[in-house]
């Protein structure tokens, strides 16, 4: 797995994001009234809210973020934290970043592929939840007769090892709570 370093994020843009959340009047707290979006990068995670042009838009959407002509987004506000996200967001979370995962099949096989120690004590697998010593060696020793495929690859090679789309879900939500000291799967926090 890769570590990115905060220098590595400051040219990388998201060009497409799930819709999370819509709020047609914005946040019920804001003084200026303006309709929002919450949105989940679907190359790096980031959480962001952007100002829609239109109102049709609709929960699990893809939509262009990208510098060419956006025909759903007019204007990306900010990025914000996982705190900043409304209920509706939060739910639907783990059901967008399960999907980004499955789209993206090959890059996140890689990783099970390439991963690495994250110093002399810990390996980057280990960092998946429910990854524990025993299937680190399970994992190590079947990639090293031959790299992993797919996820399906990865269920019938690792014996009890739950689902690999799972386990990264799972870890990507962690990172973006920002309840864990590496950031593999995600951009960092403090990463503007």
């Amino acid at each position: 797995m890769q570590m990115y370093s905060q220098d590595q994020f400051h040219d990388s843009f998201e060009e497409y994001a799930i819709v999370l959340d819509y709020l047609p009047t914005g946040k019920s707290y804001s003084p200026n009234p303006e309709p929002l979006v919450q949105l989940l990068g679907d190359n790096r995670f980031t959480l962001l809210e952007a100002v829609p042009k239109t109102s049709d838009i609709k929960l699990k959407e893809r939509v262009y973020l990208g510098k060419g002509e956006r025909d759903k987004i007019a204007l990306i506000k900010s990025r914000v934290m996982y705190a900043d996200l409304t209920e509706v967001a939060k739910g639907e979370l783990p059901t967008a970043i399960y999907e980004i995962i499955k789209r993206n099949e090959p890059r996140f096989v890689a990783l099970f592929n390439s991963a690495s120690s994250l110093n002399i004590r810990m390996h980057s697998l280990e960092l998946l939840p429910g990854v524990g010593k025993k299937h680190l060696k399970s994992i190590l020793a079947a990639r090293e007769e031959k790299n992993f495929e797919s996820f399906e690859d990865i269920s019938k090679r690792v014996p009890l090892l739950q689902d690999p789309v799972k386990l990264l879900t799972e870890r990507v939500i962690a990172e973006l709570k920002g309840d864990s000291r590496f950031y593999l799967l995600t951009r960092p926090q403090y990463a503007k």
